[in-house]
């Protein structure tokens, strides 16, 4: 066993909720840049493991990105 190389594990960088950096409270839903940022190309809600937001804010974003769909300002789906 002592003659097999071991192999070093990398850890990933922890990504860092960019809501807490700019310490933004709300997420307005009319802000459509912002929220294509956290969409995938099919118009589905990219998940916090992925975009790196704490909790709190993956959910206030969430809801703005459905409030957003329903008065039709960002599509619900992209083709």
């Amino acid at each position: 066993m002592a003659t097999k190389k071991q192999k070093k594990v990398k850890k990933p960088k922890k990504k860092v909720c960019s809501f807490c950096v700019d310490s933004i409270k709300k997420v307005d839903y009319k802000d459509i840049p912002k929220l294509r940022k956290y969409t995938t190309e099919r118009g589905k809600i990219l998940p916090r493991r992925i975009s790196g937001n704490c909790a709190r804010h993956q959910r206030i974003l969430t809801m703005a990105i459905k409030r957003a769909r329903s008065i039709a300002l960002l599509p619900y789906t992209m083709e």
